[in-house]
């Protein structure tokens, strides 16, 4: 084998540089491993460049301006306050390049080589990226997923737009049309309300947010200002200033002047060449087992490109235990207790089970809500506004099941619940815990107060 036959093989190559590429490369680095992670555009991937970081940094914006024009309740006079969008694209701009930037340093610390480029499987153990080949003990594929575009007429009008082109925006709209009420889709319209722009969103499920509890599904369309919802409405056809949609048989049409569509994602498999490989895939994304292996032990799959939870932190915890699994460590993924959060304003948050899926599961349970204004943080820093908290419990055993939630700074708050039920705590032990006073987190222990006993 030539010298430069050993540089190119590797312990470990990891394709894609989003949170689950990145985060198995650190793991892998700190482990001693020789390390390749090959991405074709930015460190970061789609999280951190064109998906949860600057729309989190715009939500935020838009957030602070809503509140700016509020703040006379609380003795705070804000003059003729101004939203300025280039400031804020600028400052989107700056935190990407920060955390691009940390995401370099941490795989320069941990020995990691980069390299950008297509990747495609020559065979099992090859892969190749700009006509080189680099071979490896271990594979990982953590390429993502990419918008779906809906079989609708007009999706090729200049003024539609995807979750990535509508970061990029150089003047507000007058009136934007959000196309499915999902979490992006809702994050998007709750910005676009909160500095001025009128917004319509149109869903053909009778809620948004379908993995909610639906009567906090509810409350929470309600609660974002601002936002005209259209349910179980079907959009037909799209043109240069209109959309047109169908509601209970009844054909009608919103004019507009800039349309998102956000109906999902579809798994990043196109280029990998994985007919080379005989890898486990289908339209869902690529099969893994709970260690995140493919039908091939050594190729491992992680993140959105598995179609199994396509959330970063998921992704995340996936590269993790493939890294462990690697390394001959005891670990498997597990999906039970992964938090979710709509970043819309107020937030929503939950994790585990609600009371329908468990009731599905034929599960005896019992449940408490109680209104976040009953707490004392809440009430002082959120005057006026509505939220709720509510948990589910197996009423055999006491065990906590899920726990849902909406309100300012439940995202901050619901990793707790997400922690007690990995570690299978009951009702008993929650309430042995101390929790600090005053703050919001103290909503969900309270609220186990009010569980019929």
């Amino acid at each position: 084998m030539t010298s430069m036959e050993k540089d190119r093989l590797y312990d470990l190559i990891i394709i894609g540089a989003g949170p689950g590429g990145y985060i198995a490369a650190e793991r892998a680095g700190a482990r001693g491993k020789k390390v390749l992670l090959v991405e074709k555009a930015d460190l970061g991937g789609v999280c951190l460049n064109a998906g949860c970081i600057p729309s989190k940094t715009l939500i935020n914006s838009g957030k602070l301006f809503a509140q700016a024009c509020n703040l006379d309740i609380y003795g705070v006079i804000v003059e003729n306050p101004r939203f300025d969008l280039a400031k804020a694209m600028a400052y989107k701009q700056r935190i990407i390049k920060t955390l691009r930037n940390g995401v370099g340093f941490q795989m320069k610390q941990r020995q990691v080589d980069i390299l950008t480029g297509d990747a495609s499987f020559v065979n099992r153990r090859a892969i190749q990226v700009n006509g080189d080949q680099y071979q490896a003990e271990n594979v990982i594929i953590a390429t993502g997923a990419s918008p779906v575009f809906p079989p609708i007429s007009g999706l090729d009008e200049t003024q539609v737009v995807t979750s990535k082109e509508i970061l990029e925006v150089d003047k507000l709209p007058d009136h934007l049309v959000v196309i499915g009420g999902g979490a992006i889709g809702c994050e998007f319209a709750s910005f676009f309300s909160n500095v001025g722009v009128q917004v319509s969103l149109i869903e053909v499920l009778p809620e948004i947010i379908s993995p909610l509890d639906n009567e906090l599904a509810g409350m929470l369309r309600k609660s974002i200002k601002g936002v005209n919802f259209h349910l179980e409405s079907k959009v037909e056809r799209i043109t240069a200033n209109s959309v047109f949609y169908s509601q209970n048989g009844e054909s009608k049409t919103i004019s507009c002047d800039l349309v998102l569509v956000s109906v999902g994602r579809k798994p990043n498999v196109e280029g990998l060449r994985l007919e080379n490989i005989d890898i486990d895939f289908d339209q869902q994304g690529i099969k893994v087992n709970q260690v995140m292996q493919t039908n091939v032990p050594h190729i491992y799959a992680v993140g959105d490109v598995t179609g199994t939870s396509m959330l970063a932190h998921s992704a995340s915890r996936m590269g993790e235990v493939a890294v462990r699994h690697m390394s001959g460590e005891q670990d498997s993924m597990r999906y039970h207790a992964i938090p979710w959060v709509v970043y819309t304003n107020p937030e929503a948050a939950w994790v585990g089970m609600t009371e329908a899926e468990a009731k599905d599961k034929g599960i005896s349970v019992k449940t408490a809500k109680l209104p976040m204004n009953a707490n004392g943080r809440f009430l002082v820093e959120n005057s006026g506004k509505r939220g709720i908290c509510k948990v589910v419990v197996d009423a055999q055993t006491d065990l906590l099941l899920g726990v849902q939630m909406v309100g300012a700074t439940c995202s901050e708050i619901i990793y707790g619940a997400a922690a007690m039920i990995e570690n299978e705590f009951r009702v008993q032990d929650i309430k042995d815990v101390i929790f600090p006073h005053p703050t919001v987190s103290e909503i969900f222990k309270d609220t186990l107060y009010y569980l019929p006993t």
